[in-house]
């Protein structure tokens, strides 16, 4: 493996440039793989070519190819409130079908796929005035999904009615979504001809994330994004396109296992960041207890039960949870250790509805132990990303062998992709 041999706090750099402030390179969104399936080619955003594109690395020979061919900045779109209104290319859209190597992607109003040959092609087009967010491809590579917001729930100038690093508008968007009774659309396209399969149309509701169940393309999970209210039972929901049923996945209750005691479900709760299990039976979240801890969740499809880890009360710094195969989780948030003060960073140019600060320093290796209530934490090294904006956010992700994690970081003047060892003692 032939990355650069630039080290930080025990990882490796992959790819970017650390010594150098005209580009930045980071993974794609959590929600989706960066890797093929072999693990041999990482796929990256990157903007060293001047406009955002997708780049695609051979981890063993370290050649870099572009795939992408946009020169015309960044798409407007959910996190990238500051992006141009159709024009660009999409960086939320980006999703890749691990088996296949083929990159999905929206550039302007085309929704495009790409593989190793360099072929692009224009599958469909988004219609006029919707607003689009993170994609994602069917295990079976047979399916793509696009979610679309009707265009007003981001009718603004970021210049005078945007506000922090990123633009974002200083309204309540789901508040507008509320009141405006604007939709969201489930737009699913076949990924070969192109054709539009179907389009679910949800009311009163902003779509960012969809993810396919892994073992059932009929059902994708989605999300409310930033709930202006009962954010604990308002945000994860399962779509049944073969009954055409909507379903909540989180509600209010008391029987969660595990959990600790005073905090049963609540619509007064934040919850976020939902995934597949990889045998489609589960979906782990996380988020926090109404005036009470973080924790991390798993929900049981086929038993309708929960499992809720609360994490140490000092573990109070935002961060995501990804999973690898096996059921491990990594982290890059909360974990600190007894004696530390945390560094203060000055982003709250970045803060979300999420009642926790973003300024942790770890990438962790999280060890679920769902029937007895713990979580095992091993700190592999620190991250030590400044999290303003999006694309510092350290995303970490492993590898499909489980032996590796990737994530983004800046801790310079730009945005890198560093990998660092998963393995572990055997405990």
């Amino acid at each position: 493996m032939k990355e650069k041999e630039t080290r930080m706090n025990g990882a490796m750099l992959v790819s970017g440039c650390a010594d150098r402030a005209d580009w930045n390179t980071q993974l794609l969104y959590f929600t989706c793989s960066s890797l093929s399936r072999d693990d041999r080619r990482i796929y990256l955003l990157s903007d060293r070519s001047g406009s955002p594109n997708v780049w695609v690395r051979d981890l063993l020979t370290g050649e870099e190819t572009i795939l992408t061919d946009n020169r015309r900045g960044c798409l407007k779109s959910y996190v990238y409130f500051d992006g141009t209104e159709g024009q660009g290319l999409g960086k939320a859209s980006v999703s890749l079908d691990s088996e296949n190597d083929r990159i999905y992607y929206i550039q302007d109003d085309a929704i495009c796929c790409v593989g190793l040959d360099g072929e692009i092609r224009v599958l469909n087009r988004v219609p006029d005035r919707r607003m689009t967010a993170f994609t994602h491809v069917s295990a079976d590579g047979k399916r793509l999904c696009v979610p679309m917001t009707d265009g007003r729930c981001l009718d603004f100038d970021p210049e005078t009615e945007g506000s922090g690093l990123d633009k974002r508008p200083v309204y309540d968007i789901d508040g507008r979504v509320q009141e405006e009774n604007l939709s969201s659309y489930l737009c699913v396209y076949d990924t070969e001809s192109g054709a539009l399969l179907y389009e679910k149309r949800v009311p009163k509701c902003w779509i960012t994330h969809v993810q396919f169940n892994p073992c059932n393309p009929e059902q994708i999970m989605f999300n409310h994004e930033w709930a202006c209210f009962d954010c604990g039972i308002r945000r994860i929901w399962l779509y049944d396109h073969g009954t055409d049923t909507v379903t909540r996945v989180r509600t209010e209750g008391t029987d969660t296992l595990g959990a600790p005691k005073g905090y049963p479900r609540s619509r007064g709760d934040w919850v976020c960041h939902e995934m597949w299990s990889d045998d489609g039976r589960n979906i782990v979240y996380h988020g926090g207890y109404e005036n009470g801890p973080a924790m991390v969740g798993r929900y049981e499809l086929a038993t309708r039960r929960y499992w809720e880890i609360a994490l140490p009360d000092d573990y109070d710094a935002y961060g995501h949870f990804t999973m690898d195969h096996r059921g491990n989780l990594v982290c890059d948030g909360y974990f600190k250790y007894p004696w530390e003060t945390k560094k203060v960073w000055e982003n709250s140019t970045d803060n979300g509805p999420d009642p926790h600060k973003k300024d942790a320093e770890y990438i962790c290796k999280v060890l679920p132990r769902w029937e007895s209530g713990e979580l095992v934490w091993i700190p592999l090294c620190k991250h030590a990303s400044d999290w303003l904006g999006q694309d510092a956010h350290p995303h970490p992700i492993y590898s499909h062998s489980g032996d590796r994690i990737f994530f983004n970081s800046r801790s310079g003047r730009t945005v890198n992709v560093y990998a660092v060892s998963a393995r572990t003692p055997q405990r």
